[in-house]
Order: C-alpha cells, then structure tokens, then sequence
C-alpha cells in the first residue's frame, strides 16, 4: 500500500459532519475497488463502521446500506477472504442501528462462497432459523435460494423487492444463473416489478452488470411498459450523442422491459411502428458503435432489415470486407430476407477483397431470391466479377441485361471499366464506340456520360490512341462536360501519357477549377516524359501557393528525382516529405530505393528498407506477398544487386515463396547477378525460372540472360536461349530480342549468326544498326562497318554520337587511320555532332595504335575537356608497344591522378620498362604497387564446353587432365618453334635465366585454355577462348603460329577486341 494510502487512513477525522463522512466513504470505497490486499479492505470497512458512528437517519442508513453491499460484493468477489469478511460486517452491524435487509450483503457474501458455517451469527440476530436446511446444502447458492424463500414468506412488499433486486444483481455479478431463474420465478412477481426493476438499474449502475448476451436475454424477460415511458425513452435516445450514454438507456431499457415494445402503443399504430429496440441499434449506429448495434440487432425478432442494410454498407464503407459478408450470412440466419438494397454493397465487397468464390455464391442467392432482372444489382455483379478477373461472367451478366431490353449507360459503363481494369483497353474503346450508337440518349444522362467519359479516357492512355482522345475531348467541348473536373484530370492524364504535355498543359491552364489531382496529373506527366525540370516548377509553385501535397506529388518529385540518377536529392525531398506529415505508400518507397540504388546508397536504402518494416509498408513473414507488398521486395533485390550486396539481395529473393514470385522478381534478380554480379549464377537462376517457376519469362528476363551468356562468350547457351524464344514465341517486343541476340553473338564470336539475325528483322532500328556496327568494329571488320554505316543512312537513319564513337572504335582497331580521321572530321561540320571525350579517345588510340604517337599527344594538349582515364589508358598502350618510356611515364602520372587503383596501368609502364631493359624500373614499379595496396589481377582464361566452364590461371595445375594439357602445349610449342616462333621473354619475368623465361611463358592462361580446346574438342570446330586481361605478345604471336598446324579456329576474345586465328593469321592484323 502506498504512503498516500496509508496517510488517507490514519489521518481520517471521525467526527465531520455526515455530509463529508459520505465524501469520504465514497472516496474510500473508489479506491477499495483498485486494492489488492484483504487486510486494508478489512481495516477500511472497520474504521467506516465503527469509528463513523452514523446515526440513524433514512438517509444515512440508505447509504450505509448501500456502502456495505458494495463492501460485501468487492470484498466477496475480489478478496477471497471470507472470514475476515464476517468479522469486518459484524463489527459494522454491531455499531449501527440497522434494518433487517442490511442483513442481506452479509448472508450472500456468507452464500455466494459457500460459507455455511457463518450462518449461526444470522440465526441469533431474529432471521428466520435456516440452519437445518443449510447444512442440507452443499451449495451456496442453493442455501441463498432458501433464505430468500423465507424471507419472502413475509408481508413487506418493499422487503421482498429489494432482496430480490439484490439476489438477482450479486448472481448476475457471480454469474450463477440458477438464482437469475429463481428471482424470475417465484410466485406474484408481478407485484413487485416496479422495485425489482429499480434495483437492477441501481446494480447496472454500481457496475455489476455486463453487456452479454446472457444477461440481456435475462433482462427482456421483464415485460414493463407504459406510455409514458415508452415515448420518453424514444426520445432521449433520439438525443443519444455517445455511445456510453446509449448504453446506460439500452440498460435501462432492458431492465424495464421494453426493449421490444414499440414507443407508440395505440392499437392502430402498435404493429407497424419499430420497437425501441430498434431505436437503440440507430443510436448505436449513430455514434459509431457498430459491434453493439450487431449484437442487439441479432436479438431483435424480427430484426429490419433496413438496419442490416445499413451495417453492411458501413462495414464495406469502413473497408471491414469479410465482416460485411459475415453480416450477411447473419441476417439470413436469424430470419431477415435480403432486400434490393443489400446485394450491391456485398457484391462490392466480394470484388474489393476480392473473393470470386463467394461473388459466385452470392449471384446464386440473388437468382434464389428473384433479383436476377435488377439492373442496379445486375451492375453491381459485372463490377464484382472484373474486380475478381471473371472477364467472361461479367460480359455474361451484361448480355444478360441486353437481352431483357435494358439499354441503361450505367451497365455499358460498368462493362467498359470493367475491360479496362482487366488490361483490355482496344475492347473497351469497341465497347465504348458501340454504346454511343446504341444509346441515343447518352447526350440526356448528365453525370453518367460524365462517368463514361472517365471510363473511356484511361483506356486511350493505355493504348496510347491519341487521335480517340483528341475526338472525346472534342464531344467532352460540345456537350458541355469539359467542366466537370474529373473530365479534365482524366484528359490531362491521357495526354501526358501520350507524351502531348503541350495538350496537356493547355487542359490544365482552361480548367476553371482546380484540385490537388490535376497539378499531380501535371506534376507526375513532365517527370514521366523526362522534362523534369518543369515538374519541379510546378512543384515549387504547388508549395508557394499552399496547395495541399499529397503522396502522389511527393512520389512524382521522388521519382524524377530517382530516373535523373539524383538520388542525395530524392532523399532530401523524402525528408520534407517526412517533415509536412505525409505518410509514404509503397509507390513513394520504390521511388526512394530506385534513387538510392542508382548512387549507391546502401546505408539509406538500408534505413529505408527498415522504415518500410516499421510502417507495414512492408511484413516481417513473406509466406503470404501482396501486390504492393511484392513490389516493395523487387526494389529492394534490386537496390542490394546494384551495390553488390548479393547476399542479402538473395536472401530477400529465397524468401519470397516460389508460388509468389513474379517474372519481375526473377528479372530483378537475374538482371543484378548479370550486371553486377556472376553471370553464372543469372544463369543458373534463369534455368530454375524455367524448370519450378509458373511465371513465363517476358523480354527484359531474356535480355538479361542472353547478357550473362554475352558476359562469358557462353555461345552453347545463347543459342539455347535463342531457341526457347523461338519455341515458345517471345515476341512482346521481338525486335527488342533481336537486338540482345545480335549483341551476345557478337559478344560470342560468331559473326554469322548475328548477321543472320539481323538480316531476318524486318523494321530495324537504330540499336539494330548500331549492335551489328559494333559486331564488326569488335572483330576487325573495319570496312563492313564503314559499309553498313552508309547503308544505315540509306535507310533513313541520322548518325548521332554513339554511332560515330562504334564507327571511330571499328577504324582504331583495324588500323584505318586516314579513314577514321576524316569522319571525326565530318562529325561535327557535316552531322552537327559535338565531339565528346570518348570520341577523342578513340581518335588519340587510332593514331597511337598506328605510332603516331606526336600527332596523338598534339590531340590531348588540344582537347577542349579534361583528358579522362580512358584518353591515358589509350596512349599507356602505344607506348608500350612503341617503346617510348618518357610519354608512358607522363601518361602514368596522369593515369594514376584519375585512377590511383588502376593495376593495368601499372602493368602496361612495367612491361614498357622491360621492354627497354630498365629492370630496376620494373622492380620500383612493383614495391611502387606494393605499398600503395594495388594487386595486379591474375590472368584468367576460360573455355566453354557442354558440363560448363573450364577456367584456367597463370601456371594452373588443378584440372585433371592438367598433364595431358601441359604435355601436348610443350608439343605444340616445339612444333612451333620449327617454324620460326621465339618465346619474347621481355614478357616475362626478368630475375630469371631465359629458359625459365620460356617456360613461364608457356605457362600463360591463354595457352593452356588452347592447348585444353584442342584437347577435347574435334578437328574443324572452332576454339572459343575468352581472357579477363588483355592478350600478352608473346601468347599472341604464339598462338598465330599454332593456328597453322592445327585444324582449328582460334577465336578469342580479351579484355579489348575479338582475335580469330586461322592459317598463320589474326584478324586484328596487329592493331591490337
């Protein structure tokens, strides 16, 4: 007990005026019902009883009386200690004058716990002996069931109410039914009613009772009406403005017994006016408390179904979907018919959750119950089954209504939006066309043309049929709609889906009102279209004018903020969103993760990916996955694949269940492993996507795995690949595939094929040119792409950058300077292209890789931008292969300020010091890459075979045919030598005699990877290689000279270029 406590009890004056005593047992009592602890209750009660000395008087006693019910009961029911609660009412009937029912209390709480032994107390203070038939009794309630008897022997009708009340209230607060059926029972109970009813609101109102069902039912018994009464109560809870307030009368109301008796009782009027039963549901539901409203409506017999109908609707209002069915399974059960008013809100309700198992029953009910011809509910059905993707029932349904001759504009727009919500907008656009010759009233139907019109307008989005939009706008001009600002958001969204903002901006500035949907139509139209910069004036200008932003115009800024790759500034702009109050939906989290993503923020995405948890934007346990849900985990696999946190991105991916993935989660992942990661394992995760998936790859899933197999030359693959597409006709976007195809077979070394490919498109594109283009600048098929290049502006295609860059590319690596030179020339005097740094680039490494390395250097002292790495890189490789160490030192430096970490670099200026004979150079470069931390990468080589990869290192040994390997490459090498090959130890290591150079040599990656080819694979098949590094001279030079003893062609690929040995000779002619 605490202090306070404590003090309030010691500190207690017993002598103030009755008036405050009964402040102060009130205050005592409202802390006794908070107390645990028996020995403060019991000393509370004895200092009340004794110390007080109350007089008396009718109004004490009737307080006194009421006290030591409430002590009795609390303590009783509470406590658990019943001696100490004889001893402490003993003490309080000792000290006061008391009447014979202030007995009561003491004999139930001697009763209701079975405290038989008490009793003897009672019989010596002049209660009818009862001791024989107690000890009868085991019970005791049944021992309080024959004192009341007894008692009731008596002639005082006062008496006999007041025990009875009290009976009835303690076994309803004890729950023990068997004394709630006899206080209903005994004999002349009528006689008594008015008292009887009187003492169960006073218990309702001392908090014994309870709002269950039992007990309500108890109640209705009493059957206690007057006109009087009747018409009051209907009043005030007419004027019922809170749900406590309601209570107390429904309590009332039932301990009265008028909860089924009309407030009206006139013989005319007493059939058809509601009960006040009735009267209570309204109040319930007119303050929003819609479980009670249920519960007593259940009891109502015949309960309206008028109520019914009014909670399902706001159950579906309040988006309680399955409760709103429950509700009405229930009224059927208790007898209420559904009327007209009752299926539609159901029938949304399916559709909302959406439920077409039930949908399907409720149909079948509306047929049981002739409502099949309704036209309200038949609308009602085709929404239900579009919501559920029934496409084929919701167009049955509207035949249906057809066919009975009704031609109402509601149903066709009901069917309208029901094909565009189910992705079949040239359908709706159909529908819509014949709706308007059918009806030739639709110009007289006011708000329903306005709602064909919102209908129809999306669908022309989605199909982007922009001359059908301008014709609607035109009718929406003529039959005055165009007001209507629905109409005019709907216009503005349809246009900016085309990509007219201009229409779009010219609809938003003739709309005489405006809301926050039309500037976010704007707002959202310029990010998606790319103009950016006029969506964040209008954003500027929403927030200067005090326009409410919602979640959709903070999104749209997201977003722009994300597709432009500013991602600090997408995270600003969500901070101010954070800050205005607006809560984010998943639309704005994907927004965010794409921002982080595109800088590699993984701490923010991190902090974003817990907030989505926090806000249940996003749940913790991924067995069950909705849409938004899903979309929320796409963006976050990609955003852990972008910065190469594969771990966690797969962990995210395994934890969606295998049912739930879409063909967008398996591209995310697909497409990160590709990108950024191991395209075995994009592989591996695209064939599992085949055998266990039920989700069908679409073209960006294609894309991506002909990449991985483009990223490791996996010709075998790609053409496997190339196949399932022809198999199984992925041609969404066939020319998009065509492209990826030409590209990985380019990427495999096989030219023929992707010429082939792009020979069979039939409306080629830009990219179609520009890959095949790139295919044979790769190979060294300079004059072929000099040739397509032409036949590519033939066709009506303008060059732009990109193509002059592939066309540069193909001129430096197959050695046509004059010719490379002339169209950088014409570039920007006869094609109005601007030269940017990768065009120079290309130009300083053509007239590098030619030697002439003055002209080269003339051009970077020239270059209107800073040099970037790529610009070094080119003239570090000229010189080491001309051998001028001072320019390759200069570019070194310079390479080394852009890129300190680049490890070619360092390579290329060591192999250009050995090349001199510096070899003390050559030792400072290495101690150089030691103590700066740069690792040079090992080289590896790999070959393609039907088990998968075989890769090899420098000196590997670990294969298990390794000795045949090195046993037939020492052959080969002796061969070649005969033939006039010397090892060019320069590119080995120098602290070695020139045995062991050779044999070093020998060693190289590139050279087993052939050796290994020509192994296992037949003569007259090609031997395709792939290198991480650049191709060495002297592995070069080499396998030139093995092409010619072996029926083979060695096509491979490094770092740079594609190789193709064949007969003594290689495709990059030296320009390498």
């Amino acid at each position: 007990m605490s202090c306070g406590h404590r003090e309030l009890l010691s500190g207690a004056k017993l002598s103030l005026r009755v008036a405050d005593r009964m402040s102060y047992i009130d205050l005592c009592f409202a802390w006794l019902a908070s107390t645990t602890s028996h020995v403060v209750a019991c000393m509370l009660a004895s200092k009340l009883a004794v110390g007080c000395n109350l007089p008396a008087s009718h109004d004490v006693a009737c307080c006194w009386r009421q006290a030591s019910h409430v002590v009795a009961c609390m303590l009783a029911k509470w406590l658990a200690s019943l001696p100490r609660v004889v001893a402490c009412l003993q003490a309080c009937y000792a000290a006061c004058h008391v009447h014979v029912v202030d007995w009561v209390p003491f004999l139930l709480a001697c009763f209701f716990g079975s405290s038989i032994s008490s009793l003897a107390y009672v019989e010596s203070k002049h209660i009818p002996p009862l001791h024989s038939q107690i000890c009868k009794s085991s019970s005791g309630v049944f021992a309080g069931t024959l004192v009341l008897m007894s008692l009731v022997g008596g002639t005082d009708m006062a008496l006999k109410s007041q025990l009875i009340g009290y009976v009835a209230g303690m076994a309803i607060n004890f729950e023990h039914f068997n004394a709630q059926s006899f206080c209903f029972e005994f004999p002349d109970r009528c006689k008594y009613e008015p008292m009887v009813s009187m003492s169960f609101s006073c218990s309702y109102l001392l908090g014994f009772l309870t709002s269950s069902r039992s007990r309500i039912r108890l109640f209705s018994t009493l059957n206690l009406s007057t006109p009087s009464t009747l018409s009051q109560y209907a009043s005030w809870l007419k004027d019922c403005k809170t749900v406590f307030t309601t209570r107390q009368l429904h309590q009332q109301i039932i301990s009265l017994g008028l909860l089924h008796s009309p407030p009206c009782l006139s013989v005319t009027s007493q059939s058809s006016s509601p009960s006040l039963g009735v009267g209570i549901v309204a109040a319930y539901f007119a303050c929003g408390a819609l479980t009670d409203a249920l519960t007593l409506l259940e009891r109502l017999s015949p309960s309206p179904v008028l109520w019914w109908n009014l909670l399902i609707r706001q159950y579906v209002k309040e988006g309680h979907l399955d409760h709103a069915l429950i509700l009405c399974r229930c009224m059927q059960r208790v007898g209420t018919r559904p009327d007209h008013y009752t299926f539609p809100f159901a029938l949304k309700a399916c559709g909302e959750l959406p439920s077409y198992r039930r949908g399907i029953v409720l149909h079948a009910v509306v047929c049981r119950n002739g409502f099949e011809s309704n036209v309200f509910i038949c609308n009602s059905m085709v929404a239900m089954y579009s919501h559920c993707g029934a496409l084929d029932e919701a167009s049955h349904v509207f035949k249906e209504i057809l066919s009975r001759g009704i031609d109402d504009v509601t149903s066709w727009n009901s069917m309208i939006a029901a094909h565009v919500k189910s992705s079949n907008p040239q359908l709706a656009l159909e529908l819509f066309s014949e709706m308007s010759q059918k009806a030739s009233n639709i110009e007289s139907l006011g708000r329903s043309d306005v709602i064909s019109l919102v209908n129809i307008l999306p669908a022309c989005a989605s199909l982007r049929a922009l001359s059908q939009a301008r014709e609607i706008h035109g009718y929406a001009i003529r039959t005055c709609l165009f007001v209507d600002i629905f109409v005019g958001n709907a216009l503005i969204d349809v246009y900016a889906k085309c990509g007219m903002m201009g229409d779009a901006f010219k609809v938003f500035n003739s709309m005489e009102i405006k809301d926050v949907v039309s500037w976010n139509a704007m707002v959202t139209g310029y990010s998606q279209n790319g103009d950016f910069d006029h969506a964040l004036e209008l954003f500027k200008k929403m927030t200067k004018e005090n326009i409410a932003l919602n979640v959709v115009t903070w999104s749209a800024v997201i977003s722009g903020y994300a597709q432009r790759g500013h991602g600090h500034e997408a995270l600003e702009v969500f901070r101010q969103m954070q800050f205005s109050g607006s809560e984010p939906n998943a639309v704005t989290i994907i927004s965010l993760l794409s921002a982080c993503a595109s800088v590699g923020a993984i701490s923010q995405g991190m902090e974003t990916h817990a907030y989505s948890l926090r806000k249940c934007l996003l749940t913790w346990d991924n067995s069950y996955c909705d849409g938004e849900d899903l979309m929320v985990q796409n963006a976050l696999i990609d955003l852990y694949s972008k910065c190469k946190n594969f771990k966690l991105a797969r962990s995210l991916f395994d934890s969606i269940p295998l049912n739930e993935r879409t063909v967008v989660t398996w591209t995310v992942m697909i497409g990160g492993y590709t990108q950024h990661g191991d395209a075995n394992d994009a592989l591996g995760l695209f064939s599992q996507m085949l055998l266990q998936s039920h989700s069908v790859p679409n073209v960006f899933t294609i894309s991506c795995a002909l990449m991985a197999s483009a990223r490791l030359s996996a010709l075998r693959l790609g053409k496997q690949i190339h196949a399932y597409v022809i198999r199984n006709s992925v041609q969404g976007t066939m020319l998009f595939v065509a492209n990826c195809l030409i590209d990985m077979y380019s990427k495999c070394g096989d030219v023929d094929a992707a010429q082939t490919v792009f020979n069979v498109i039939l409306d080629k594109n830009f990219v179609s040119w520009t890959s095949l283009m790139t295919c044979y600048g790769m190979h060294g098929y300079g004059k072929s792409t000099l040739h397509l290049f032409e036949e590519m502006q033939k066709a009506g295609f303008v060059p732009d950058g990109i193509t002059f860059l592939v066309v540069l590319y193909a001129c430096s690596h197959s050695g046509m300077v004059d010719e490379g030179l002339e169209y950088f020339d014409n570039m920007s005097k006869k094609y109005g292209v601007a030269a940017k740094a990768e065009h120079y680039a290309c130009v300083i490494d053509l007239l590098a890789r030619a030697g002439r390395l003055e002209e080269a250097w003339e051009m970077i002292k020239t270059m209107p931008m800073e040099p970037t790495s790529v610009v070094w890189v080119a003239l570090l490789s000229a010189c080491r292969i001309h051998s001028n160490v001072e320019l390759g030192e200069y570019a070194l430096h310079k390479l080394l300020e852009i890129e300190p970490g680049n490890d070619g670099a360092y390579t290329l200026l060591s192999n250009i010091y050995a090349n001199a004979g510096r070899w003390k150079d050559v030792a400072s470069i290495r101690s150089l890459m030691k103590k700066q931390g740069v690792k040079k990468r090992p080289g590896c080589s790999w070959i393609q075979e039907k088990k998968g990869t075989v890769s090899f290192f420098v000196g590997d040994r670990s294969h298990l045919r390794s000795k045949e390997i090195y046993e037939l490459l020492a052959s080969l090498i002796e061969r070649i030598k005969a033939l006039g090959y010397v090892p060019q130890t320069d590119f080995a290591l120098h602290d070695v005699d020139d045995e062991e150079r050779s044999n070093l040599l020998s060693e190289h990656s590139e050279k087993l990877a052939v050796a290994y080819g020509i192994l296992t694979t037949s003569p007259g098949t090609p031997i395709r290689i792939t290198k991480n590094l650049r191709i060495c001279g002297d592995c070069h030079t080499a396998i030139t000279f093995i092409s010619m003893i072996v029926d083979h062609e060695i096509i491979l690929r490094d770092s740079s270029r594609f190789h193709h040995f064949e007969k003594g000779s290689c495709s990059c002619g030296g320009f390498w």
